[in-house]
């Protein structure tokens, strides 16, 4: 049979690794937080996940065309990540989700983490917490809200559900968001939480200035719709 889905890595450094995954979704927070990680640490590209389901999209990086989903290893924090530029359609999610549990099988991962936003209509910008196992959320509670209630969606969720069925240690970190535009204030909050449990030193400053250039833009934005709308009611009506 054909293979749909599969993640193609010449060699790892690292042993029995932390297997983190990030798609895009609410807020974009678990792209932002991958995506400075893959930054802020200077990150190797060591594979690529490919999908025959996949849309034709390539990746541009200064210049240079990169796979829309990527795999990185860090060998001083034992973790690889699987980073994606593009959303997964609903339909492609259990293929890609069945691929990356596959992969953390063969390659001994000690446990999988995925990130990703939560919306609330809350500015609080809390992490919410779940995983799989009770023991998982025994480590995770004193530094999370645990998530008690309700559904996580897209790849995210169909990780958590095929780290169920077979049996592998799955946490979830949800950084709570208002809406659709770009959260990094949300992302850092959730690299904050990673670095307390795992005793990582992750740098969020850059993203806690690109969240404050955001807020201005968004500020500047709601002034610009706000003084409109007063120009329109100022307007004569002829009828």
């Amino acid at each position: 049979m054909e293979v749909e889905s599969e993640i193609i890595v010449e060699k790892l450094e690292v042993e029995k690794p932390l297997l983190i995954t990030s798609f895009p979704g609410i807020g974009l927070v678990g792209t932002i937080a991958s995506g400075h990680m893959i930054l802020e640490l200077k990150l190797e590209q060591v594979g690529v996940l490919e999908s025959r389901y996949l849309p034709p999209v390539a990746t541009l990086y200064e210049g240079i065309v990169m796979p829309p989903i990527r795999v990185y290893e860090h060998k001083e924090y034992n973790f690889v990540l699987i980073h994606s530029d593009i959303p997964v359609i609903p339909q492609l999610s259990y293929d890609i989700s069945a691929a990356i549990l596959d992969w953390a099988q063969e390659i001994n991962a000690s446990r999988i983490l995925t990130l990703a936003g939560i919306a609330t209509f809350e500015e609080s910008k809390r992490v919410f917490g779940a995983a799989t196992k009770k023991e998982l959320l025994d480590e995770i509670k004193d530094y999370v809200e645990i998530f008690r209630m309700g559904t996580i969606s897209g790849v995210a969720g169909s990780i958590l559900v095929e780290c169920v069925a077979r049996n592998v240690d799955g946490i979830a970190l949800l950084g709570e968001t208002v809406g659709f535009n770009p959260d990094p204030r949300a992302a850092a909050e959730v690299i904050r939480v990673m670095n307390k449990l795992f005793n990582w030193n992750i740098s969020v400053e850059r993203l806690e200035k690109e969240a404050e250039m955001i807020e201005a833009q968004m500020q500047k934005l709601a002034e610009q719709t706000k003084a409109h709308e007063l120009k329109k009611e100022e307007l004569p009506m002829y009828g």
